[in-house]
């Protein structure tokens, strides 16, 4: 899929100002000069991914502040693991701008244009970015140790014995650390789970990204994992996306709650509003539904 078109910065100014109102978040007025604690870590701008002759997003306007936690749910197909595979560069959007600590994902300011950014632009950005999957993905011929301290020394070029201290400080983190010399094959899915969230951890990013973490596992093994998740939350001060089918962990842990459908954000606010005081048909009916028993992953 091709990069969206080249745009004049004051095109794309124009379109951030005038999206600025509709992306639920309590803004300054324009006229106030932004501070690191007011300016967004995240933006979509005006986002859309199609797959085919599918659109899967259509028009995403979002601001995620610095440390604040985000849970994204909705339906299967509503377009919640897009939005943070694009985020993690997994997948490149249609059209519009995602920008991350005000400096645009896609695209690179050259002069007065942007213009799609190369890889090594990309992956300068990517490394600000952490993501936990459905599946755990561990490489299975490497110790629990080996397989947190891989990205560490061969993406940071960090030296192995401070990738392994740190690696150490995660897993101990996730209640891991007598398992280090272990292969996964020899661990549960939580742990397996766990083992992945430190290997983000590791890498230190300022966003993590957790797609529906729980979704691959036995329920007896889901509390485990969410608690993890749960304390990195509360004591962690990275900004947190989390697509999750766990509506009391999402009422727990989020500050800010979405609902997504049909490639929309069709409602957005605090957990109490969310789950408590739903506005739009569709959330109500959604929430009938799912709070019934019926589940559902998706895009």
């Amino acid at each position: 899929m091709a990069l969206p078109k080249v745009l004049s910065l004051r095109e794309h100014d124009s379109e951030d100002s005038e999206r600025r109102t509709r992306i639920g978040q309590k803004t300054k007025d324009d006229k106030t000069q932004e501070s690191p604690e007011t300016t967004p870590i995240v933006r979509y701008r005006g986002v859309k991914k199609s797959f085919g002759d599918v659109e899967v997003l259509k028009g995403i306007d979002l601001d995620m502040m610095p440390g604040e936690k985000v849970a994204v749910i909705g339906p299967s197909g509503s377009g919640k693991t897009t939005l943070a595979r694009l985020l993690m560069t997994l997948e490149r959007p249609s059209a519009g701008i995602i920008e991350v600590e005000g400096e645009p994902l896609y695209h690179k300011r050259v002069g007065a244009r942007l213009v799609p950014a190369d890889e090594r632009h990309i992956a300068r950005m990517r490394s600000k970015i952490g993501m936990v999957f459905q599946h755990f993905n561990l490489f299975p011929h490497r110790t629990i140790l080996q397989n947190v301290t891989e990205a560490p020394i061969h993406v940071k070029k960090m030296p192995r014995l401070e990738a392994e201290e740190k690696a150490r400080e995660m897993l101990e983190k996730v209640g891991l650390i007598e398992h280090i010399d272990k292969y996964p094959e020899q661990l549960s899915g939580g742990q397996k789970q766990r083992v992945a969230i430190a290997r983000a951890l590791v890498m230190e990013p300022k966003i993590m990204l957790f797609d529906e973490p729980t979704s691959a596992l036995d329920p007896e093994l889901v509390g485990e994992v969410l608690a993890v998740i749960k304390e990195i939350a509360e004591k962690g001060d990275m900004a947190m996306m989390l697509i999750t089918h766990e509506m009391q962990f999402a009422r727990e842990v989020a500050d800010r709650v979405l609902f997504t459908d049909g490639g929309n954000i069709v409602e957005q606010g605090t957990p109490e509003e969310i789950f408590e005081h739903p506005k739009s048909e569709r959330l109500q009916a959604f929430l009938a539904r799912f709070l019934g028993g019926v589940g559902g992953g998706g895009q």
